[in-house]
């Protein structure tokens, strides 16, 4: 039984899959393979054999196990960041906040059946799609208008209709209740703009507007279109300047 997605807009990626344990990589092996975005180009147990092949060959995806005898799944990314995606598998939950400092787009956690890893699938459909088709964040105007550019051309997104901004890695997608755009600029680089000083960040990857906000929680934010933005530690006192 093959599952394959529908993909009109790339080509096959390739992956590499890293893992001391064999079952575990077998089990990886057998969902990519389900996916004919998915170019399996290499199969290895240790991070050093990993690395060893990625000198002369590019890859475009990382499955990653974090524990494992020499170096761990966490240096082989440290050293090979230029790998667009990564995606750490481990039953190490600890660890995940710090896969998270090293560009990693998922984290899936052991063990796991193939509903979950058809999910990391999508995201890195997505995030790719949105990588190959970036907009630029190209100018402002009148202090509540800015320019998307896609390709030759431009698209006018009012300020004040922006419900929240979410990052994705380098990228920032600017949300209102009926489009999307991306800009290629991170939300840390955004929210120093002039212009976008009615942001509030309340997440590593989450800032909304304030006249958005309906409900403020302990955990989670509802904005007025019924969407949840997850507060994170770090920013709870910021939240506090919305009220």
């Amino acid at each position: 039984f093959i599952f394959e997605r529908e993909n009109h807009f790339m080509q096959a990626l390739n992956c590499i899959i890293v893992d001391d344990d064999e079952m575990d990589r077998l089990l990886v092996v057998s969902y990519a393979k389900r996916f004919s975005l998915l170019q399996i180009a290499g199969v290895f147990e240790t991070a050093e054999s990993a690395l060893s092949f990625l000198e002369n060959n590019p890859v475009d995806i990382a499955f990653l196990d974090i524990e494992m005898p020499g170096k761990s799944g966490l240096e082989l990314r440290q050293k090979a960041l230029e790998i667009p995606v990564c995606v750490f598998i481990s039953s190490h939950t600890e660890s995940a906040a710090e896969t998270f400092e090293l560009q990693t787009l998922d984290f899936i956690v052991k063990p796991f059946k193939f509903p979950r890893f058809e999910q990391t699938v999508k995201r890195i459909e997505e995030f790719m799609e949105i990588r190959t088709k970036a907009s630029l964040f190209e100018s402002t105007i009148g202090g509540d208008v800015v320019f998307v550019k896609t390709g030759h051309e431009q698209t006018k997104v009012k300020l004040h209709e922006i419900v929240y901004l979410e990052a994705l890695k380098n990228y920032t997608i600017l949300v209102t209740q009926t489009q999307r755009h991306c800009v290629l600029s991170n939300l840390g680089e955004l929210l120093q703009d002039e212009n976008f000083q009615s942001f509030v960040r309340v997440h590593r990857s989450f800032a909304v507007q304030k006249h958005f906000v309906d409900k403020i929680g302990n955990h989670e934010i509802e904005l007025r279109n019924k969407v949840l933005i997850p507060i994170g530690r770090s920013y709870k006192y910021n939240v506090k300047t919305i009220i």
